[in-house]
């Protein structure tokens, strides 16, 4: 009889067969895509590299073998034959040398002259003929190794000579000797035999000593050992931009930095430490003759190279210009010197000098400014910072000058001329920022001026419209570029005077044309200022956008001017020691002037400045702070200061134009507003508690504030400096509990006042929720009560107020968020203290609580207070029942309570099926309460 599977079991038998059958299909296809790999023909060999899109493929140049597992390793080759020469090779001349220098070293004296003479030429002519055979059968390698063995049998030769021939001989001068001959034979013997890469630069390296060790030898001065220095990399140079072979010219490079940094060393040790301006002459002389070999070596230099002979010529220029007026005037001053000597560099804009020399040149002149304004840094700091020991000594009495309220021991007679290179520096960026159009024009040749390659001056936005050419001639070979006002105009299509065409200068700019202008390029150059708010990646050739625009820049020299010419007349006052009065006015007026600064570039509009009312901003904060901080030496001073830059700080938000500048200058008069109520406290002789109530005056000011200025975007910055000032009240009540209560109420309020708005609610509503209960629970504890309800019910009643104003808003709204939190916040700590309390009163009248609870949660089918309150009954009436539970059980037999467990498992087995659906129904009702 056939047997007939069920349904359900039938068509979970096919599922598993369908299942194995597509498991098989899939081994199958994974099977045939490898077989088809495998018979593809060879891919063409590709381009080596790593290509992480062809994970797995068949390896270049091999068959189409299918891809290697992951991890696989390929086998290592084996040593290329030219690798295993190089090896065999250099192994073998290490071992000669070494033979060659135990000979000379220790079987020198065994032999007499002739053997010596013989041995030593023989050796050394064998070696330096071999390499010149070698050559001519194509066995470069093996003459490159004897190369190298001649040039230590030459190196020993001389040695050996100076033992013999010559043994009184001074060292020095015999190795001084010694080197120019083996340089002056190895560089004709690297000529002769041009395949070798060896001779020329040992060449190179043997002639870095003998004028140094002549010269040293000789026992020159100081001053004759810079100028063989100088001399040497001067050599080094010419065979650097003339030698032959990259070997020769990466080495000469290398020994002629060397020498020629050695020789500027030795010329500015000595410029410095010279006597008198006469005595920093000669190593003034010295240094700009090196100046001069290093701008023409940059002449002829790549990019890289021209701009560090720039660099280094411009500081050399101004370490032989500025040190003789420095040898002059006390150490104090010599700064001054080497500014001027630096800022004179500039005109390298308007000379012949290459482009990226001349680069280098100014990179040098930016180097001593800053170099200059970095060394009034330290005196600036002890400015700014120096007043903040004031704060341990409030209102202590008044200073007799500003040095003394400063409180700094710096060398003030050291930095007298810190103040001058401040304000030199302010002023030339503030001429910059005053007149940059002409200092675009001026600048036009350099920035335009043509380097070598296709694009010319045009790839950096030079020319308007794309032309090229010197102002004024229309001539792109000048190296020039027509700006505005000098007769190229944009849209003319032209470039020099009259706008006459010239060939490779069309305004036009044709696709290609050398000269021509990149798509997109403005008509002025990058750096004549431009559009206003115009980004200075907006457009223009790849050079050009890397480059900030003309507008940038002119708002960075105004920025600093701004900031330098402020720390000019701060560091003044320190350096001259003003009255301490006149200290403190004089800080307060600068914030006055930075402030009116800020308001007139803020309001005009102009975004090609935006950099300069930004940054007389942050100044003009730093220079409250620090007038602030220098006021309160002085009861007096303190309240004149803080009075009159919350004066300035709030008629500087009124002038202000809508936006962040508005709002910090409001905040900063709110901040200035409460430091003054602090300051009445402590007129008062007030507690450090006492004055807390007085200090939320200016944060109560901030709420009527917020709600005159509603959704102004400045009401919310100030209402939240306002509350930091509540903050500050609070903490100032802590130590005594309660004012502690009294300032918390009284934020209450204020939060409560700002709950009136309606955009404000959702926030100030809860905080002076929570500030009025924290207020009770610290009088509470002032006041030692130690029962929890009376922590409790503050917060339970508010809670179950708005719990059933939302209830009666919004029926549908769950009874745990609505009613929940306030009956946990009394009916959970109540319950706690309960199980430990000896008494029956509060167990007694919890249970009442929780009874009426449960009661009302049946009545009125909500959830939470009936599981709430239900749950805290059994408990609390298990906790007065456990003593008579006890006593029962101690009392009864002892098998008795296994009885009743299994009478009760029995019981509940038996009515298994009834119990589950009361439960169900139980479930049932519990999840329609709400």
């Amino acid at each position: 009889m056939e047997h007939v599977p069920p349904p359900a079991e039938e068509l979970a038998r096919l599922d598993r067969e369908l299942a194995e059958l597509d498991a098989r299909r899939a081994q199958l296809l994974t099977r045939r895509a490898w077989l088809l790999a495998a018979l593809r023909p060879p891919a063409p060999t590709a381009a080596p590299g790593w290509n992480p899109s062809a994970w797995g493929a068949p390896a270049a140049g091999r068959p189409g073998a299918p891809a290697q597992p992951w991890g696989y390793v390929p086998p290592k080759q084996p040593s290329a034959p030219r690798s295993a020469q190089n090896v065999l090779l250099t192994l073998g001349g290490l071992l000669l040398t070494i033979a060659a220098i135990a000979f000379t070293l220790v079987s020198w004296g065994s032999m007499g002259i002739g053997g010596r003479s013989a041995v030593l030429a023989l050796v050394t002519v064998g070696a330096l003929a071999a390499p010149a055979v070698l050559l001519r059968r194509g066995l470069t390698a093996t003459a490159e190794a004897l190369a190298a063995l001649a040039l230590v049998l030459t190196l020993l030769d001389a040695y050996a000579v100076h033992a013999v021939a010559a043994p009184d001989t001074d060292g020095l001068g015999f190795t001084a000797g010694a080197a120019g001959v083996l340089a002056a034979l190895w560089t004709a013997y690297g000529l002769a035999l041009g395949k070798l890469h060896l001779p020329l630069p040992a060449a190179v390296v043997l002639a870095q000593w003998p004028l140094l060790f002549g010269a040293w030898a000789a026992g020159a001065p100081a001053l004759v050992v810079g100028w063989a220095l100088l001399a040497t990399a001067v050599l080094d140079g010419a065979i650097a931009l003339w030698g032959k072979g990259t070997g020769t010219r990466v080495t000469a490079c290398v020994g002629g930095s060397v020498m020629a940094f050695s020789a500027l060393m030795v010329g500015l040790t000595l410029s410095v430490t010279a006597s008198g301006p006469l005595g920093a002459l000669a190593p003034g002389a010295l240094l700009l003759t090196g100046a001069a070999a290093a701008l023409a070596g940059a002449w002829r230099a790549p990019r890289g190279f021209a701009r560090a002979g720039g660099v280094v010529a411009g500081l050399a220029v101004v370490a032989a210009v500025g040190g003789v007026p420095a040898a002059a005037v006390p150490e104090g001053w010599r700064v001054l010197a080497y500014l001027l000597a630096g800022l004179a560099l500039t005109a390298v804009v308007r000379t012949r000098l290459p482009r990226n020399a001349a680069i280098g040149v100014l990179v040098a002149s930016a180097a001593v400014v800053a170099g200059a304004l970095v060394g009034a840094l330290p005196g600036l700091a002890a400015v700014l910072l120096g007043p903040v020991a004031l704060l341990s000594d409030v209102w202590a009495g008044s200073p007799e000058g500003f040095r003394a309220a400063v409180g700094s021991t710096l060398p003030w007679s050291e930095l007298a001329a810190a103040p001058v290179v401040l304000a030199v520096s302010a002023g030339l960026l503030g001429s910059a920022y005053r007149w940059w159009p002409s200092l675009a024009r001026i600048a036009a040749p350099l920035i335009a001026r043509e380097e070598p390659g296709p694009t010319g001056a045009a790839a950096y936005g030079a020319g308007p419209a794309g032309s090229a050419g010197a102002p004024g001639t229309g001539t792109p070979e000048a190296g020039g570029a027509a700006v505005p006002g000098t007769g190229g105009e944009p849209g003319a299509g032209t470039a020099g005077t009259g706008g006459t065409p010239t060939p490779g200068a069309s305004g036009a700019g044709a696709p290609g044309a050398p000269g021509a202008a990149a798509p997109g390029a403005s008509g002025a150059p990058w750096y004549a200022g431009g559009r206003a708010g115009a980004p200075w990646y907006a457009g223009g050739a790849p050079a050009a956008r890397r480059r900030p625009s003309g507008a940038a820049l002119r708002g960075a020299a105004g920025a600093g001017a701004a900031v330098l010419g402020w720390g000019a007349l701060l560091l003044a006052g320190a350096v001259l020691d003003v009255p301490y009065a006149v200290a403190v006015a004089g800080e307060t007026v600068l914030v006055a002037g930075l402030l009116a600064l800020a308001v007139r570039r803020a309001g005009s509009g102009r975004d090609a400045s935006a950099a300069v009312p930004v940054t007389a901003l942050v100044v003009a904060l730093a220079g409250a702070v620090s007038a602030g901080l220098l006021s309160l030496a002085s009861e007096g001073a303190s309240y004149a200061v803080f009075g009159a830059l919350t004066a300035l700080f709030a008629g500087a938000s009124v002038r202000a134009g809508a936006g962040v500048e508005r709002a910090v200058f409001a905040v900063a008069a709110t901040v200035g507003g409460t430091v003054l109520t602090g300051f009445a406290g402590r007129s008062l002789e007030l507690a450090p508690h006492e004055a807390a109530p007085l200090v939320l005056l200016v944060p109560a000011l901030t709420v009527l504030f917020g709600a005159r200025l509603r959704r102004n975007p400045v009401a919310l910055p100030v209402e939240l400096t306002g509350a930091l000032g509540a903050l500050v009240a609070v903490g100032l009540a802590v130590p005594d509990a309660p004012f502690l209560a009294l300032v918390l109420a009284l934020c209450g309020v204020l939060a409560a006042g700002a709950a009136v708005r309606p955009e404000r609610r959702p926030v100030a509503g809860y905080l002076a929720a929570a500030l009025f209960v924290l207020a009770t629970w610290v009088r509470l504890a002032a006041s030692e009560v130690s029962f929890p309800e009376a922590y409790t019910l503050p917060v339970t009643v508010p809670a179950l107020v708005v719990g059933f104003l939302r209830r009666r808003k919004d029926p549908e709204a769950s009874s745990w968020a609505a009613y929940g939190p306030g009956l946990a916040a009394t009916l959970l700590p109540s319950l706690a203290v309960a199980w430990t309390d000896p008494d029956w009163q509060r167990p007694l009248l919890l249970g009442v609580a929780a009874l009426v609870v449960t009661l009302l949660g049946a009545r009125h089918r909500l959830q939470a207070l009936l599981l709430l309150g239900g749950a805290v009954l059994a408990l609390d009436g298990l906790h007065e029942l456990a003593p008579y539970v006890v006593q029962v059980a101690g009392a009864l037999p002892r098998w008795l309570p296994p009885a009743l467990a299994g009478l009760l498992l029995l019981v509940v087995g038996a009515t298994y099926e009834q119990r589950l659906r009361d439960a169900r129904r139980l479930k049932d009702a519990l999840g329609r309460m709400r």
